[in-house]
């Protein structure tokens, strides 16, 4: 069987977790054999056998970035001819896959990593692109042979924002981790040098600056915690210039109050992170949209304690009490995620992350048992074999 994947996102262009995502399932659905994988991402070139990438069409270089991406996949979707089943990712690659269904007679399956009803803050970013991405993804999903929701949480929420859709079509494969390639590292030199003192208690925030990451909140809640603790922020690729200017004041705000205030704004290594995260008491994920979150089982993996917000797929990873803890969020119901009450949410923040860093036995406790759920839950092997049945059972029409 031959499945066209396709995906914006794929190594060495990577900013999120729909890339990582896509680029661990290639590999574990490739391991699995019997199926012929091929990756049509976006960008420069790549030298992977079985990869071709695509770059925005000539004619459209100063195009609304919506319209960009258009071009793109219909250039993917005219090579899709000869495929068995395609496979597309986020809505940038959604309608690739929405066109080649049509055109090549192929079902088309798509996995949700976000949804645009419930990022409306891109409307800062794109402008009128948010209402064509919109109209993309709704397309898309209403048009494909099943929806893969990386969690039960956004299986509902796919299910309320597309009510149009069968339900049965909607399945649930959760992301995964690869705990062979994610663990605590121990390189007190390298903390040193990225400005970490090993010997201090750590509270880490890994993400992009975006709205539903919810890295202001967090910001806010740090100038409670205890003054020995570092604040180590691994935060870069802001979505516009608004939310990048008012991280940068509050992080500004934060250092004139307390010392060990660490942000280290570039692309890092993996090796890098686990240091990072295996040094960490604890790691938070103040997110107010997470439809799972890879970062918490990479955190995990990395045998960190982790303090995570109740919403969306988190308490699916997070085993409140066991592997860290979860902060109770009421969300205002207009897509936004915005808590109900914005300081409440920030002073349980800073309670839960208090607690759990002030008890390091706990804390260690928290990241054993995280790390090895995350190696028996969430395996790629596991994902892969759920994905490739999925695929037998589109291509012979059943359910």
């Amino acid at each position: 069987m031959r499945v066209d994947l396709m995906t914006k996102e794929y190594p060495p262009e990577i900013y999120g977790g729909a890339g990582v995502h896509a680029a661990e399932l290639v590999k574990a659905l490739r391991a699995l054999g019997g199926l012929d994988v091929r990756v049509r991402a976006f960008g420069a070139p790549r030298d992977e056998e079985g990869t071709t990438a695509y770059g925005v069409p000539v004619e459209l270089q100063s195009a609304n970035a919506a319209i960009q991406t258009l071009g793109t996949d219909l250039e993917i979707a005219t090579d899709a001819a000869g495929a068995d089943v395609v496979h597309s990712h986020t809505w940038y690659a959604n309608f690739a896959g929405h066109l080649s269904s049509l055109l090549h007679g192929v079902p088309h399956i798509v996995t949700a990593h976000s949804l645009e009803p419930l990022r409306p803050w891109k409307a800062e970013q794109l402008g009128g692109g948010y209402a064509v991405s919109s109209w993309i993804e709704r397309t898309a999903y209403e048009g494909s042979a099943a929806v893969v929701a990386v969690s039960d949480g956004m299986r509902d929420d796919i299910l309320r924002c597309y009510p149009e859709l069968d339900p049965a079509k909607v399945r649930v494969i959760y992301n995964g981790i690869d705990v062979g390639s994610w663990h605590p590292v121990h390189d007190p030199e390298l903390l040193a040098k990225l400005g970490v003192d090993a010997d201090k208690p750590s509270v880490v925030f890994v993400g992009r600056i975006t709205r539903q990451k919810g890295l202001p909140y967090f910001l806010r809640a740090a100038e409670r915690l205890p003054a020995d603790v570092q604040v180590v922020l691994c935060a870069g690729a802001p979505d516009t210039p608004q939310i990048m200017a008012e991280v940068e004041d509050l992080v500004r705000g934060l250092q004139q109050t307390r010392e060990g205030v660490v942000w280290i704004d570039r692309m890092l290594s993996r090796h890098e992170l686990c240091t990072i995260l295996g040094a960490a008491t604890t790691f938070v994920c103040p997110s107010v949209y997470e439809p799972l979150g890879i970062v918490n089982l990479e955190a995990m993996a990395c045998g960190a304690a982790v303090v995570g917000t109740a919403t969306g797929g988190i308490p699916e990873v997070v085993v409140d009490g066991v592997t860290g803890r979860l902060v109770p969020i009421e969300q205002v119901q207009d897509g936004t995620g915005t808590p109900l009450d914005p300081e409440r949410f920030v002073a349980d923040l800073a309670a839960v992350l208090t607690e759990v860093v002030s008890d390091p036995a706990r804390a260690s406790e928290y990241g054993r048992a995280g790390r090895e759920r995350a190696a028996n839950e969430f395996s790629w092997t596991r994902i892969a074999e759920q994905t490739a049945a999925l695929y037998a059972e589109v291509t012979t029409g059943g359910r």
